[in-house]
């Protein structure tokens, strides 16, 4: 890949299901160098193949589809050129789509009821004077803080803009004009995700924290039914409290990422982690598949069982957000060495899960029929960033639906990683990929190599098409990639490994496959010429192996985590992040411990010429971090840059304004050109 290739990525969102289980729409996006937005359409896809991909949608962001039981419309989210997301619905046979809300901070996940008349979502709720388009956001009152949760990273402060739970009755033949009127289903100091209908149409399920102690932990664990209301109680005062719990959230240490309700609602399935006694031990809490006994019904007062574990508590960790649930068994998608894996589990909750979607896949959404005899899932692939494939539960045949890196990999520029397998000194297995360039554009080498670290650190490197690595290697450098101790996939214990010591058999894993991968002679590498580079976790560790050696020729620290201490007071996870994976200094032995984790406290061994990249809009890992460990390497004569870039946050490499990434390439690109110059035939 070159930088601007980056507009040829097309990312596709989760798919809808029509009723009859025949047809699938699926949102897809890509970066718009022109527009410095990213946009995209709904599409139609039959899901036995038959046909292409038909386009029903020509909006400027056109994303989160919900098709109606009844198969007659399909209700979405529409940006328009920086704009806020507004709900819609189109006929899905196509036509002009209706706008039907206007709320001022822009809506999210539209969901049909049962019978079709009504469509749930979330919207954010302004306090009064606060985020006016075109306001003085300068002039506003002071932000009165009480609680370690103030703001998140990609969102902004969010408690002067709560996120609730509404619903609209769909008018009998929409049109453009007057709105419906939409009415709150939750309010107050409350902040509500992942809703569901239950079937009985008159609730809804929703996931929050209402808890003691709910400032302090990490726990969002109250499952809360939220009763119907009715346009006339629009002009009603909500109760605080007015969701009932399903839980006991007193007494859970679950924090729930995804619920779905059974067909016949007799149950909820769970996706969640358990933060322990502590409430905040998250370090490898793997996610699990959990089940909850709707019986007695939602309106009793009744207390419900504990939810129950159908998974692993060590080997299995599952990815939130991917849970589908039919008749006869429950989906879900399982880290597994780089891969993402889509697996069963019955729905009576017996037996242990199977895999139905297996190989080097990454499978990012999925959906099923009702009665269980089809699945659609967005899956990666190494030279795919993303394509639909239907599933055909009972013998796990797969059709691929959908080819949308085809014009990425018509231009020559992709690459395929290989995999690699290296040993620890200790003995420890270490498992990654090399990418290497091609020999007729850039000769027999030996090339430059760059090693490549993940942030997290309870993350993984992927078998899916990765654009940092295909440009680096574009650009003719060889890229060594993989999971040290400390990522996910790999189990609790392997990503445990590394609490109350970062920087040690993390740091040992990626040099010992650095090292194995250099000294195979076949892959033409030239040790003499290798640099570093990370971001967030990822950039703690580029740090960290700068104080420790001087191999690297060079290095690229993106985004961070530098100094456990100031972090704590920055980050919006540094109240918990640090503490946990690091330590504290309350004590002498612990200050002690804590430093000789901190890149910060040995910035003066560093040598290593370093640039130093970070967005200005961080709130993960707070611009201060980056500017200090630029500042510091300055005054001692270390040659260092620093590149800011504005109004974006942690996610910039991922979700940032298209022309920042390309921007950002092009940075790293001739950084490295001027440390590790590529030679060509």
């Amino acid at each position: 890949m070159i930088p601007r290739d980056i507009a040829l990525l097309r990312s596709p969102g989760s798919p809808a299901l029509s009723p009859d289980g025949s047809t699938a729409v699926v949102p897809v996006l890509r970066p718009d160098l022109e527009a410095d937005e990213y946009t995209g359409s709904l599409w139609v896809v039959p899901v036995d193949g038959s046909a292409p991909a038909r386009r029903l949608t020509r909006g400027h962001r056109d994303t989160s589809p919900a098709w109606s039981p009844d198969g007659r419309w399909i209700a979405f989210v529409r940006a328009e050129p920086k704009g806020r997301p507004q709900l819609h619905v189109v006929e899905a046979g196509g036509g002009e789509p209706v706008r039907l809300t206007d709320a001022p901070l822009g809506v999210s996940e539209p969901r049909f009821s049962p019978d079709g008349t009504r469509i749930a979502y979330l919207a954010r709720v302004p306090e009064e004077g606060r985020y006016v388009e075109g306001g003085d956001a300068a002039g506003e009152p002071p932000r009165h803080i009480t609680t370690f949760r103030y703001r998140a990273d990609g969102i902004g402060f969010l408690r002067d803009r709560r996120q609730h739970l509404f619903v609209l009755d769909l008018p009998a033949d929409p049109s453009p004009g007057g709105l419906p009127t939409p009415v709150a289903l939750t309010g107050g100091d409350l902040d509500v995700s992942g809703h569901r209908w239950l079937p009985d149409g008159e609730h809804l399920v929703v996931v929050g924290a209402v808890h003691d102690g709910r400032e302090e932990d990490l726990l969002e664990n109250a499952l809360l039914v939220v009763a119907r209301r009715t346009p006339e109680d629009a002009d009603t005062v909500l109760e605080p409290d007015a969701p009932r719990q399903l839980t006991d959230a007193g007494t859970s240490t679950l924090s729930v990422q995804t619920v779905e309700p059974s067909p016949d609602g007799s149950t909820l399935w769970l996706l969640a982690s358990d933060m322990g006694p502590s409430r905040r031990a998250f370090v490898a809490s793997q996610t699990g598949l959990f089940s909850l006994d709707l019986d007695p019904a939602p309106g009793s007062p009744e207390p419900l069982p504990v939810a129950q574990r159908h998974t692993d508590a060590e080997d299995v960790d599952l990815v939130a957000g991917v849970l589908a649930v039919t008749a006869d068994r429950v989906l879900v998608a399982d880290q597994r060495r780089g891969s993402v894996v889509l697996a069963a589990l019955p729905a009576d909750g017996s037996g242990s899960l199977r895999t139905v979607l297996d190989g080097n896949v990454v499978v990012q959404h999925a959906v099923a029929t009702t009665d269980g005899a089809t699945a659609v899932a967005v899956v990666a692939t190494p030279d795919s960033a993303g394509d639909l494939v239907a599933l055909r539960l009972a013998d796990h045949a797969t059709t691929w639906l959908t080819d949308l890196s085809a014009e990425l990999r018509e231009t020559g520029r992709t690459h395929l990683p290989r995999e690699a397998h290296a040993t620890a000194p200790d003995g420890h297995p270490v498992h990654g990929w090399v990418a290497v360039p091609d020999a007729d554009r850039f000769g027999a080498g030996p090339h430059p190599t760059v090693l490549m670290i993940h942030g997290g650190p309870y993350a993984q490197y992927t078998h899916a098409l990765f654009d940092e690595v295909q440009t680096l290697v574009g650009a003719g450098y060889a890229v060594v990639l993989g999971n040290p101790r400390g990522s996910a996939g790999y189990g609790a214990s392997h990503g445990r490994a590394i609490q109350r010591a970062f920087g040690t058999v993390d740091a040992d894993d990626v040099l010992a496959l650095l090292d194995h991968v250099l000294a195979d002679p076949t892959l033409a590498l030239d040790a003499e010429r290798v640099g570093v580079m990370g971001g967030s976790y990822g950039g703690y560790l580029t740090a960290w192996l700068t104080t420790r050696t001087d191999r690297f020729t060079a290095a690229i620290v993106e985004r961070g985590f530098l100094d456990p201490v100031s972090f704590v007071g920055s980050s919006d996870i540094g109240w918990f992040f640090g503490l946990e994976y690091l330590g504290d200094v309350d004590t002498p032995e612990a200050a002690a411990a804590l430093a000789a984790q901190s890149p910060m406290a040995q910035v003066h061994r560093v040598r290593t010429p370093t640039l130093v990249i970070h967005s200005e809009q961080d709130w993960r890992c707070p611009v201060e971090q980056g500017q200090r460990w630029f500042v510091e390497l300055k005054r001692r004569g270390v040659e260092a840059e620093l590149l800011l870039f504005p109004g974006e946050g942690h996610e910039l490499t991922r979700s940032g304004r298209p022309a920042h990434r390309v921007a950002r390439f092009e940075h790293v690109l001739a950084w490295w050109a001027r440390h590790l110059p590529v030679t060509t035939p």
